[in-house]
């Protein structure tokens, strides 16, 4: 895959999935942005790999459940390489709670940055991006299932997958492609997070192959998506979790 003279921002691209994108759109010639929200150490580790095999990349600080943060995303973007082609909604958060236990506080902030963080970064590239774009919305293959203790963050992640079917016309006359990647289980800090080796092995035995995703097996799926291979594909949820539902 070529991606030489294109600039991708990749939210939340300090580790995980996002660091994985972030590593192997630069391999592709991207020149890439590392978003990040507080984890600036981890982010300038990204950025180090990226030029020590020969890539660009910057990491700039935003926090993209807040709009005036998004839009400042974008200006330095501009600002630092001239112009934004790839948008990857990666950042996200999830916590686990029951119904019962779920305040205001732990719901507004999933919505802030799971919905509106993605939102309003789309309408930053509505504004911006150059001519036959790609975004690439973050879902969660959690959503086609019905697993207690989820509903906050299976909530948000519905919410992107409507936006984005919204949106392909509205980005379609500027021939962008918005679509939205549906992950499963990945091994990632954020999974893990406070699942018991029990609970964890459980969803390993939910998929066609036993084991859990890799954060290579989504990065291969987005770099599909970016390509010029997948211009016909618009408005699409992509489930890429090894048969789990």
């Amino acid at each position: 895959m070529n991606l030489h003279g294109k600039v991708a921002i990749v939210t939340g691209a300090s580790r995980g999935i996002g660091r994985q994108i972030a590593i192997q759109l630069a391999q592709s010639g991207a020149k890439v942005v590392v978003n990040y929200s507080s984890s600036q150490g981890k982010a300038d580790e990204v950025v180090k790999l990226i030029e020590q095999s020969g890539g660009q990349a910057a990491a700039i600080q935003a926090d993209v459940g807040k709009v005036s943060e998004v839009e400042a995303l974008f200006s330095e973007t501009l600002e630092r390489f001239g112009r934004v082609d790839i948008l990857l909604n990666n950042a996200g958060i999830m916590e686990n709670n029951a119904l019962a236990d779920v305040t205001e506080e732990i719901f507004d902030r999933h919505f802030a940055l799971n919905v509106k963080g993605t939102y309003f970064a789309c309408q930053q590239a509505m504004k911006h991006m150059a001519q036959g774009g790609t975004i690439v919305n973050f879902s969660t293959s959690v959503s086609g299932a019905m697993l207690p203790t989820y509903s906050v963050y299976a909530a948000t992640k519905g919410a992107v997958e409507q936006l984005t079917r919204q949106l392909a016309k509205e980005f379609g006359p500027k021939d962008i492609i918005i679509n939205c990647i549906a992950p499963g289980q990945v091994a990632t800090e954020m999974f893990l997070n406070g699942k018991s080796p029990e609970l964890v092995d459980s969803f390993r035995r939910m998929n066609a192959f036993g084991r859990l995703g890799e954060v290579e097996d989504i990065a291969n799926a987005i770099e599909l998506l970016v390509s010029d291979k997948a211009r016909w594909i618009t408005g699409q949820t992509i489930r890429v979790n090894g048969g789990f539902n």
